[in-house]
C-alpha cells in the first residue's frame, strides 16, 4: 500500500484512499473493511474490481456527489475512498474457540452499541477480567476507528472482535455450541444480579445506549439481569453497567 494512503480523520474514523490502496485493503485485509465509498458517474475497469470485491465479501458500498467526498477527504483521493476499522475483525467461531482457553469463559455481545467510547472501556474492561472477546453488529452500531482502540488502552488490539450480519442469528450460534445468554435488562422479569447465580461459558448482551436490547435480541436471552440500585436512580451508562456484570461473573467464575 502506498505510503501516506491511510489517513486518522475527525472522530476517530481511519479512510483509506486512492485507487490502488483501496483495491490492496479489499484483497488483503477485507475484515478491516467498513464502507467504500466512491465518485457519482464514475465508470473504469479499476472501480468495477473494487465493487466486484464489495460484493464478494459482502461489503456496503455507496456512489456520492464529489463535493461530499472532498468533504471527507481533502486531498487528492481519485475519487474512491474505504472507511477501514483500526482493527482486525475475527470470525464469530474465533471468539467462541477463545472463550475455552480465556480466564473468563465471557464473551461480550454488543446490540446497536453507538459510541466507540463505550466500546473501548468495555473492551478494557472485559480484556483485564480475562474476558473471551467482543461481538459488535454489522449496522447500527459504533465506528470501531482509533478513538475506540484508544478508550480501549490499546486492548482492542488484542481482544477478538467479531462483527456478526445479523445479532440474532450470531446469538443463535453461541447457543448450539453450549453457551448460556444472559442479557441487561430492567423489566419485570429481570433478576437481581448480586443474587444470580452465574455460569459459564457464557454470553453477556449489553444494548444501545439509550433503547436497551432490541426485543427481537431480548427473546435469545435464557435470563436477564437488572443491577440494583441502593438510590432513586434512572439509569448507567452501558460502559458503567457492563463493567458491573463482567465483574460479577468474574467474582462467580473465576
Amino acid at each position: 500500500m502506498q505510503k501516506n494512503a491511510e489517513r486518522p480523520q475527525a472522530g476517530g474514523k481511519s479512510f483509506v484512499i486512492g485507487n490502488k490502496p483501496v483495491l490492496e485493503l479489499l484483497q488483503n485485509s477485507p475484515a478491516r473493511v467498513d464502507f467504500v465509498y466512491f465518485r457519482k458517474g464514475r465508470h473504469d475497469k479499476g472501480l468495477e474490481q473494487i465493487i466486484s470485491l464489495c460484493k464478494k465479501v459482502k461489503i456496503p458500498f455507496k456512489a456520492l456527489p464529489g463535493q461530499s467526498l472532498d468533504r471527507m477527504y481533502r486531498g487528492n483521493h481519485q475519487g474512491v475512498i474505504a472507511q477501514a476499522a483500526a482493527l482486525e475483525y475475527v470470525d464469530l467461531d474465533h471468539v467462541l474457540e477463545a472463550a475455552h482457553s480465556a480466564p473468563l469463559p465471557l464473551v461480550v455481545v454488543l446490540d446497536q452499541v453507538q459510541d466507540p467510547g463505550n466500546v473501548g472501556v468495555l473492551a478494557r474492561t472485559l480484556y483485564a477480567l480475562g474476558g473471551a472477546g467482543l461481538v459488535v453488529g454489522r449496522h447500527h452500531s459504533a465506528y470501531l476507528g482509533t478513538g475506540a482502540v484508544k478508550a480501549s488502552a490499546g486492548t482492542l488490539n488484542h481482544l477478538p472482535v467479531a462483527k456478526a450480519g445479523n445479532v440474532s442469528r450470531a446469538l443463535e450460534q453461541c447457543a448450539k455450541q453450549g453457551f448460556l445468554i444472559y442479557g441487561a435488562g430492567t423489566g419485570d422479569d429481570a433478576q437481581h444480579a448480586y443474587e444470580t447465580e452465574l455460569r459459564t461459558p457464557a454470553v453477556l448482551v449489553l444494548g444501545n445506549e439509550e433503547k436497551g436490547i432490541r426485543p427481537g435480541v431480548a427473546k435469545h436471552c435464557d435470563t436477564m439481569l437488572a443491577i440494583p440500585f441502593a438510590r432513586p436512580f434512572d439509569s448507567l451508562n452501558v460502559a458503567q453497567a457492563g463493567a458491573i456484570l463482567v465483574s460479577r461473573f468474574s467474582a462467580q467464575c473465576m
